[in-house]
């Protein structure tokens, strides 16, 4: 069956679907995006993804472009046209079509709404929790509010790129002050040798990830030792263990920095214990079960 999209009020065909030669999102990137894991026909932590929406729109002065109830309808009418069992949905507003200028446009431009829904094979992803990951470190070199999911993603493309030359699955940015803000599409944590679980507090610096959010309900629901602050690159080579998490990453043991292995260069137990106690929580939200993904951490 092929893919269908939504494209500024139609389903149309996946490779059918086009967007305006001037639209602000093409030409400055002028627009934010929203990625949710589809997980057993469900769509994984949806408020929580729409209220970030919510906010970058309103940190770029973007109008909404529907109420949440015809906003929530689409997303569930994508999933269900392209037979999505398990798969990513993706979402992006921009300013919308206008003639090229820097400023604003007139009022009464209206803002471009655009989805589209693939299938995954998330079985690959969660495979590497056994085995973890390795991550390098680079200059963070995006701008200076990371804190809004804008579709300006060079920097960060850049940085996944050099990861993957590398051999690596991340790359973790690191500021001026040697300190890690967070990965090129994850956000990063380590778990100190006396057992704290560390990670940036929230601020322009880094995105307010919804798996972070997630996994900080996870933390306090086990009654662990949690500090949300920065750490530098020193810290976390040294550190017992680390971990990433993300909406397509999900939460993922960090076993090598920069070559260097962290901890005994095996998934740490704090890290498998929290993966296994979230997966928990998408079990119960999602009814996705081992049946429908057998590796899901047990």
């Amino acid at each position: 069956m092929s893919r269908i999209a939504y494209v500024n009020g139609q389903y149309v065909p996946h490779d059918q679907a086009v967007v305006h030669v001037e639209d602000r999102g093409y030409q400055f990137a002028d627009g934010v995006y929203e990625v949710c894991a589809i997980l057993n026909g469900r769509l994984l932590d949806e408020d929580p993804h729409l209220d970030r929406l919510a906010r970058s729109l309103r940190e770029l002065r973007i109008a909404t472009p529907m109420a949440r109830g015809p906003f929530r309808v689409i997303m569930r009418q994508m999933v269900t046209k392209n037979r999505i069992r398990n798969g990513l949905l993706y979402i992006q507003v921009t300013r919308g079509v206008a003639r090229r200028d820097h400023p604003f446009p007139a009022e009464g431009t209206r803002p471009a709404l655009v989805m589209t829904a693939k299938a995954m094979d998330f079985g690959k992803i969660i495979d590497r929790a056994s085995s973890g990951i390795a991550v390098i470190t680079q200059t963070d070199q995006r701008w200076a509010r990371r804190d809004i999911k804008s579709i300006a993603l060079l920097p960060n493309i850049l940085a996944k790129q050099q990861a993957r030359e590398a051999g690596a699955f991340e790359a973790w940015l690191v500021d001026g002050n040697g300190h890690v803000t967070e990965g090129s599409s994850t956000n990063a944590w380590i778990v100190t040798r006396d057992g704290v679980i560390v990670t940036r507090a929230l601020g322009p610096d880094i995105l307010p990830g919804i798996t972070r959010l997630m996994l900080l309900e996870v933390i306090r629901d086990l009654g662990l030792k949690l500090e949300e602050r920065s750490f530098t690159v020193a810290e976390a080579k040294d550190a017992r263990e680390a971990f990433i998490t993300s909406s397509t990453a999900f939460a993922l043991p960090v076993v090598q920095i920069d070559g260097h292995p962290v901890g005994n260069g095996e998934p740490g137990l704090a890290a498998q214990d929290l993966i296994r106690a979230y997966w928990k929580k998408v079990m119960a939200e999602t009814g996705v079960t081992r049946t429908h993904l057998p590796n899901i951490p047990a």
